[in-house]
């Protein structure tokens, strides 16, 4: 399990509900290190007392659990807060699973095991879309040396002005909404295509190549690839 430490946006409480022992207690360690205040439960009906109890701004669920699995927390929890993010935890990685988990209001469902990193990009990802939606509605963004216009979609990088498909512009608008933090690629693919399936993905990723050569003349702006799961729009400047 890795230990890089990324700054966190804000100091928010998790629910973290585990019932493996030895594992719950490194991911709420290396969690709480990253700046995040973690409740950590050993099964589900634990879990769902603290979170009755308490108020959290995301949830991880362990799947598989005695007393209450993940998913029948879930539930019991949407009913709570339905609008509370959760992400599953679980050691299979069944077709059936995925899908109830995400029929259930899932944010992220993660097979272990995984790069904690990678987790703690998505746990930030979802709590700034939680925490900032209303910023959906800006328009311009003025990043470095580019002028975005997403309304026009005009994009101007170091005076020179291109105008942009439909879905470059919707593209670059969210890597500009999630500037510096993690943008996942399911995000993308649900807001702009409609779809996840192979042939979208494949689809992005030639948006992401053109966006990049749109953007190469400003140096102080980079798209980076996290582990192949999303995307960052890195201001350097």
């Amino acid at each position: 399990m890795k230990t890089n430490i990324i700054p966190s946006i804000m100091n928010n409480r998790i629910l973290l509900v585990e019932d493996d022992q030895s594992f719950g207690a490194v991911l709420k360690d290396y969690l709480t290190i990253n700046n995040f205040e973690v409740t950590l439960a050993r099964d589900g009906e634990e879990g769902l007392k603290q979170f009755t109890e308490h108020q959290f701004d995301i949830c991880i669920f362990d799947v598989m659990m005695p007393k209450k699995d993940g998913f029948s927390l879930a539930e019991d929890a949407k009913k709570l807060d339905k609008n509370v993010p959760i992400i599953f935890l679980t050691a299979k990685n069944l077709r059936e699973d995925i899908l109830k988990g995400y029929q259930l209001g899932a944010d992220d469902y993660i097979t272990k095991p995984f790069d904690t990193e990678l987790l703690l990009y998505k746990i930030k990802a979802i709590l700034s879309r939680s925490s900032n939606l209303e910023q959906e509605e800006q328009e311009e963004f003025e990043l470095s040396n580019i002028r975005f216009n997403s309304l026009m979609r005009t994009l101007e990088v170091n005076g020179v002005e291109h105008k942009l498909s439909p879905k470059e512009n919707d593209l670059l608008k969210l890597l500009c909404l999630h500037r510096h933090d993690f943008m996942p690629r399911e995000l993308a693919l649900r807001k702009i295509w409609k779809k996840e399936n192979y042939f979208t993905a494949r689809s992005m990723d030639v948006y992401i190549a053109k966006l990049r050569k749109l953007l190469k003349p400003d140096s102080g702006l980079e798209i980076i690839n996290v582990h192949g799961e999303g995307f960052r729009l890195w201001v350097k400047n």
